[in-house]
């Protein structure tokens, strides 16, 4: 990165700076390894010792720890730093990162009925089917395939090797990760003598503008109707999302969750790392499900719920395990001593 003033950078960004504002950096570095030409941030009170001893050009900090900020050490004052460190990452990306080529590749395959906006970016060996309508801005990546009427949002960018099966919508200034596949069919089979019949999977997927998806995430097409991702969720790796599910605005999910079919997940939730939702379940708005919970019935109220079974040493986890199995026995005789002892 070419090196930028600190009064370049709170000219595009704003908040107030605390210092010499004529220096410059060329990096953005963690609190702990920062150096005289890195710009950090700090959050929390604990990093305390670690902002005294910076030797860094300029920390990010709130107007409560401007104080900490050690002579030499230039302080950029906000109301929340890691928000603003998020926007000072974006506007860093927008300088470093090549554009997309604008056109269409000589090696992509674009239906003659598809439908390109105002400077596309379509990359090599992409495959784009019949009915399909890609919006202005928006960037395929190479050896993407969108599947027959696909529509894709104004400024949305896919990573390379993302698959979008038949009737997957996605809205704007979305960012798909590689490996993705979007409308692949539902887990749907009826039994028939000891053997599966499947049920064909007739719905698309919906997903909002602003919507993240990770690399290798899987979000099944629906049953009969569709599949809906709401505005501004944000979706980690590898999650599986399945057919018919309903996922609220501004949700997000860290890797390995996995939903089941039919499940309707309300706005503001979040749900940690491997944690598993079962299917047709209701959880309301505001749910936050600690990481590697299994949530076996409906949510009705906002919180935090948990459902993890701590680690142990196997010998004594295997103990605890076993009087667990024994609950109701002990439910019972506790119930029938309560009965003797009552007046």
């Amino acid at each position: 990165m070419t090196p930028v003033s600190l009064q370049a950078l709170q000219a595009a960004l704003g908040g107030e700076l605390a210092g010499d504002v004529d220096r410059t950096v060329d990096r953005i570095s963690p609190l702990a390894s920062a150096g005289p030409q890195s710009i950090s941030f700090v959050t929390h009170p604990r990093y305390r010792a670690q902002l005294e001893a910076s030797t860094a050009a300029c920390v990010i900090v709130s107007p409560a720890m401007v104080a900490m900020v050690p002579a030499g050490v230039v302080a950029w004052v906000v109301p929340d730093p890691y928000l603003h460190f998020a926007r000072l990452t974006q506007w860093w990306a927008r300088q470093v990162r090549p554009g997309a080529t604008l056109g269409v590749h000589a090696t992509a395959v674009v239906a003659d009925d598809v439908v390109l906006g105002e400077q596309v970016s379509i990359g090599p060996m992409v495959v784009i089917e019949p009915g399909s309508v890609i919006g202005d801005g928006a960037v395929i990546g190479a050896q993407c395939c969108l599947g027959r009427g696909t529509r894709i949002g104004a400024a949305t960018r896919l990573a390379p090797r993302v698959t979008l099966m038949d009737d997957v919508h996605i809205g704007q200034r979305c960012l798909i990760h590689s490996g993705a596949v979007l409308g692949a069919d539902g887990f749907g089979f009826a039994p028939q003598d000891g053997r599966w019949i499947k049920i064909e999977q007739l719905g698309g997927v919906r997903v909002g503008d602003d919507v993240e998806i990770g690399a290798n995430t899987c979000i099944d097409r629906g049953a009969l109707e569709h599949t809906v991702i709401g505005e501004g969720v944000k979706l980690d790796n590898q999650i599986q999302i399945g057919h018919n599910v309903h996922i609220g605005a501004h949700s997000a999910m860290a890797g390995c969750v996995g939903v089941a079919g039919s499940t309707r997940i309300g706005s503001g939730c979040t749900v940690g790392g491997a944690g598993m939702i079962l299917g047709h379940l209701e959880i309301a708005d505001g749910v936050h499900i600690s990481a590697a919970s299994v949530v076996m019935r409906s949510i009705t109220r906002p919180g935090q719920y948990t459902g993890i079974f701590p680690i142990d040493e196997n010998g004594s986890w295997e103990k605890n395990a076993a009087s667990l199995r024994q609950l109701h026995v002990l439910r019972d005789r506790i119930r029938a001593l309560e009965k003797k002892t009552q007046p």
